[in-house]
């Protein structure tokens, strides 16, 4: 990860923040109707390169700067309020930010100081410097973070890769294997766990043995997200290669940067649709035969045990005699 050069202060003095504002001239065209009102971005590096994010990184205790540019091509003044946000993984895999109110981690060290608030001109471009102060305690690895605008209820952040120096773990599990669909519409689901302190961009590739061999499955390739520190994501691979009928034990494989490689397995039971409605429908047969054949086997015995205990036969073909106990006579 690339790293811009920092900045450590053994005290922290009162921090003064002064705006460069850079006026583009009257003759500046207004924004296009499709074009937002302003936008926010860092400033460019030291050799005029566009950014697209930051990249800060220093020890526990260190003092970071940087530079935030806001632009406004529209035809009025623009007030932006500014603050540092947590980062944390969307459910689709993307960048998110928390609300200020939920802002407790890296979002919290990063200060504008006076220029918390800030009035931009018509046509008009701003560069708004901050800071990262990085606590004593900061544990090492990555902290995702951003830096917010917002007016009028319309936010723009500005991703922040913030790396505490120290010693760096990456590790990776992939967990919870399924599958839904049939065929070529077939799909894997899984879950992704990064269980070490640093982002990871992991790959995946998809192994199948069926009944009869090897299945097709999928080739590795580099997965289009990254997994932010302690974070969970749920994601899908297609499985154009299922079988239609089969069972099939599944093999997921992934690996990142650094990482060990990790696995999970599962055993499906593939079937087409027609086939499980056959089977429901040969059970249930098989059930209405049951309950149709079953009382007359039942009848059946019954008659041919005859009078008595059902299933003992009657011994004697005649009447049992009556026996009497009568007290012998004296001759």
């Amino acid at each position: 990860m690339p790293v811009l050069p920092t900045r450590r202060r053994g005290l922290i003095a009162p921090l003064t923040l002064a705006v460069a504002v850079l006026y583009t001239g009257p003759a500046a065209p207004a924004a296009a109707a499709d074009e937002p009102d302003w936008t926010a971005a860092p400033a460019a590096g030291a050799a005029g390169s566009a950014r697209p994010a930051f990249y800060l990184a220093g020890a526990p205790g260190a003092v970071l700067d940087d530079r935030l540019t806001l632009a406004n091509p529209s035809d009025r003044e623009r007030t932006l309020t500014l603050r540092g946000a947590d980062a944390h993984q969307a459910p689709d895999g993307g960048f998110a930010v928390r609300p200020a109110g939920a802002t407790t981690g890296a979002g919290s060290w990063i200060s504008f100081g006076t220029a918390a608030t800030v009035k931009i001109p018509a046509r008009t471009r701003a560069v708004v410097p901050f800071t990262v102060t990085l606590p004593p305690s900061a544990q090492p690895g990555d902290h995702p973070a951003a830096v917010v605008a917002a007016e009028g209820g319309r936010d723009a952040a500005v991703r922040i890769h913030l790396r505490v120096g120290g010693p760096t773990l990456a590790a990776l599990t992939v967990e919870d294997v399924s599958v839904r669909g049939r065929g070529a519409g077939a799909e894997v689901g899984y879950t992704l766990v990064n269980r070490g302190n640093v982002t990871l961009a992991p790959g995946l590739s998809l192994r199948a043995e069926g009944l009869f061999g090897t299945l097709p499955g999928r080739p590795h390739r580099a997965l289009p997200v990254e997994l932010l520190p302690g974070q969970r994501l749920r994601l899908s691979e297609p499985w154009p290669g299922a079988p239609l009928l089969d069972a099939v034990d599944l093999t997921l494989d992934v690996t990142a940067p650094g990482a060990a490689p990790a696995s999970a397995r599962a055993s499906v039971r593939l079937a087409p649709r027609w086939a499980a409605a056959g089977t429901g429908g040969v059970l249930l047969a098989l059930g209405a035969v049951t309950l149709t054949v079953l009382p007359r086997v039942r009848g059946r015995r019954t008659r041919r045990d005859g009078p008595g205990v059902a299933g003992e036969p009657v011994r004697g073909a005649g009447p049992t005699p009556d026996h009497e106990l009568t007290r012998g006579a004296t001759t």
